[in-house]
């Protein structure tokens, strides 16, 4: 489905409804008889994921074309309803195409098992280690079976999963400038949270390979028109039509050095990152929230040095590395001459070169060039730190199509 086209997404909302009510009353009528209850509640068929889970890099087939960061663990208000009528509906946005797909369920900040009795993707039934339910430990995730459902580029996706029994916090991504929809047998209501979904792998003939873009809001996308994907990773996967998948784990809020929103990105990056579907190319926009957000990070050699430690981290499994430099921030309330200092430092070390294999200078394409310390009025959201929709279509534009879809060095040039 074209990116800016609804009627079909809602086709398929509706036509899955009734496709969801068949297979959960066939999934009711196994699962919760008697004894056999709790014991789907209780235990993994054939041990599922009481050993860790194929990680999504295990082939050279699939490549992710749609991920999300798991942020943080919340009190769902939908756990105040029946629980066994609750049905989750994960909208997503594509980035390339294939004639498979499979996703990746996570509990990490559960506290409990999570028992999933039902998946779907565009209504297509999806299975784990062949059986439609799973439990996925606290603290763990779990990648599905392929399922043959065509997957286009540039397209909504609908993954839909009930969890009937959930307790305790629910994983997410909030702040996801998508609109997903959740069930409860009295309605159904919308809101901006991806739950317990952190990715969807496709399978294609000759997968190129996927870009994995690791930020924090300004790559998340804060400021953008929800549902009109004008996210810059989104702006990079329109330039490659296909070709190459783009995914986008930025967390809003997210820091290198400390943990706050979300994990930190130095202990984040092997899962975010290198547990990609396809990775080959990761594009690092981080270190602004060390600089502006409190504690404030006042060393910017200790940025540099996270920042140069990812990259050798990447460069040990194979990949391109691409950085980007700081945008400037005045006229937030947090700004102060030597916070500015600290990024124009941490710049020019980037700029230097030994940081990335690679440079997208944000900072000269988004600042004011009367006013460097400032962003660009026509690409301010209005908070001066985010961007509006055309600003961010500027970002998309620097990443180097053409370098992309060229033959990638060995990793003994990196």
């Amino acid at each position: 489905m074209p990116r800016r086209q609804g009627y079909t997404l809602l086709i398929t909302l509706v036509a899955g409804t009734a496709a969801l009510a068949a297979v959960v009353a066939f999934a009711g009528s196994l699962l919760f008889s008697g004894s056999r209850a709790k014991a789907a509640a209780t235990t993994s068929p054939q041990g599922a994921v009481r050993t860790p889970a194929a990680p999504a890099h295990s082939t050279g087939l699939w490549a992710a074309t749609w991920a999300a960061a798991p942020v943080g663990g919340v009190a769902d208000p939908a756990q105040a309803r029946d629980q066994t009528r609750r049905i989750i509906r994960n909208v997503v946005h594509t980035s390339i195409g294939g004639d498979a797909a499979r996703v990746t369920l996570s509990n990490l900040f559960g506290t409990s098992p999570l028992l999933i009795d039902q998946v779907t993707v565009n209504t297509r039934p999806v299975t784990f280690r062949g059986t439609p339910s799973v439990t996925v430990p606290a603290g763990r995730q779990i990648v599905s079976d392929a399922v043959v459902v065509p997957v286009e580029a540039d397209a909504d996706l609908v993954v839909t999963l009930r969890t009937p029994t959930a307790r305790g916090p629910v994983t997410v991504h909030p702040n996801s400038h998508q609109t997903s929809y959740v069930e409860d047998g009295q309605g159904t209501w919308s809101d901006h949270h991806w739950r317990y979904l952190t990715a969807v792998d496709v399978r294609g003939k000759n997968p190129t390979g996927t870009l994995v873009a690791l930020g924090d809001s300004l790559t998340a996308g804060t400021g953008t028109t929800t549902d009109a994907n004008t996210r810059w990773p989104d702006v990079l996967a329109d330039r490659l039509r296909g070709r190459y998948a783009v995914v986008n784990e930025g967390i809003g809020g997210n820091r290198l050095l400390r943990d706050g929103i979300g994990p930190r990105a130095l202990d984040r990056f092997d899962r975010d990152v290198l547990g990609v579907a396809g990775v080959k190319t990761v594009v690092i926009a981080l270190g602004i929230n060390d600089v502006q957000a409190f504690p404030h990070e006042t060393d910017p050699l200790r940025i540099t040095e996270a920042l140069r430690g990812l990259t050798e981290r990447a460069h040990a499994r194979g990949l391109r590395v691409i950085g980007a430099t700081l945008m400037p921030f005045r006229g937030t309330r947090t700004w102060t001459a030597a916070q500015n200092d600290v990024r124009e430092r941490v710049n020019a070390e980037i700029r230097g070169g030994g940081v990335f294999d690679e440079v997208l200078d944000f900072d000269r394409a988004l600042r004011d060039p009367l006013h460097p310390d400032r962003l660009r009025a026509e690409y301010d959201s209005g908070d001066h730190l985010h961007l509006n929709d055309a600003g961010y279509r500027v970002l998309g534009s620097l990443v180097d199509v053409s370098t992309l879809l060229s033959p990638r060095p060995s990793s003994d040039a990196l």
